[in-house]
């Protein structure tokens, strides 16, 4: 299987790092060629111009943050064939109906990591969750053998809603706060994430998701798990005045919302200061 990785950010570096420590035909792709290099490892991975790429590729893992989707999406054509498989290992949802290709799934990424400049540092996790069939048992067999663990779910949409949730409360408050996940040590912020994930779920109920009633603390419990230092992909976005991924988390969730006529202030809130932070960040 010829793989492809598109995009040199955290996620992307990891499985394309991962993958060639056992793979023979993987291939980081970029927007230049450059190197990059790999933490805890301490070992560098080459990243191929995507403008420079010739080759069709089997399988194509799209890494890039959500908001470059639309401008990559036509520089895909002459990198895939009829049969080429493409992986959404993005945050947020919504974006699959964009794709002009057969094979398209998204993907729930849980790979932890940090960029700055050209070195990437990996905090924990390899995993990916994708909708069983025939195409994804097939990907999961060649990677077996990888430290990237894919996971086949009978029904994605519960593992898509329950990642969006987990983003909604965490992305936000440390976007906003411009904090680190201590942030949540502060009661009444504390007490805003708990508001947004009960929102979140009230949205994904209406949608035909049903999770338990324990939902918020199980979440509230793994956010209580992360060392004080880590950020989130959103926060780090913020930090280094970049666009965010907004609308595929916040947005996605916050017009599912409207759809069924759901009242959800506090997502409404943080949804309207988030795309504040966005319109600073627009050309």
């Amino acid at each position: 299987m010829n793989i492809a990785i598109i995009g040199a950010g955290a996620v992307g570096t990891i499985i394309a790092h991962e993958l060639k420590q056992t793979l023979p035909n993987v291939t980081l792709i970029g927007r230049q060629s450059k190197q990059m290099t790999i933490h805890p490892a301490n070992q560098t991975i080459q990243v191929q111009d995507i403008k420079e790429t010739n080759t069709t590729f089997d399988t194509i893992i799209i890494a890039v943050k959500t908001h470059q989707l639309e401008a990559l999406i036509p520089q895909l054509h002459h990198l895939a064939y009829k049969e080429t498989v493409f992986i959404l290992a993005q945050n947020g949802y919504g974006l699959l109906s964009q794709f002009p290709f057969k094979h398209t799934y998204q993907a729930v990424v849980y790979i932890s990591g940090q960029k700055t400049g050209d070195e990437v540092t990996h905090f924990r996790d390899y995993r990916l969750h994708l909708q069983q069939d025939a195409h994804t048992t097939e990907l999961k067999k060649v990677l077996d053998n990888t430290k990237i663990e894919i996971v086949l779910e009978e029904n994605i949409e519960e593992k898509i809603w329950y990642k969006l949730l987990v983003n909604l409360g965490i992305n936000s408050i440390t976007a906003l706060g411009r904090n680190t996940a201590q942030i949540l040590k502060i009661s009444e912020v504390n007490t805003l994430c708990r508001n947004l994930l009960k929102e979140g779920a009230q949205v994904a109920k209406a949608e035909g998701i049903h999770f338990s009633d324990t939902i918020v603390e199980d979440i509230m419990n793994i956010y209580a798990g992360y060392p004080d230092h880590m950020g989130t992909s959103m926060y780090y976005d913020v930090i280094a005045n970049q666009p965010l991924e907004v609308e595929a988390i916040q947005g996605f969730i916050y017009r599912q919302a409207r759809k069924h006529q759901l009242n959800t202030p506090h997502l409404d809130t943080i949804y309207a200061l988030l795309l504040s932070h966005q319109s600073l960040t627009q050309p």
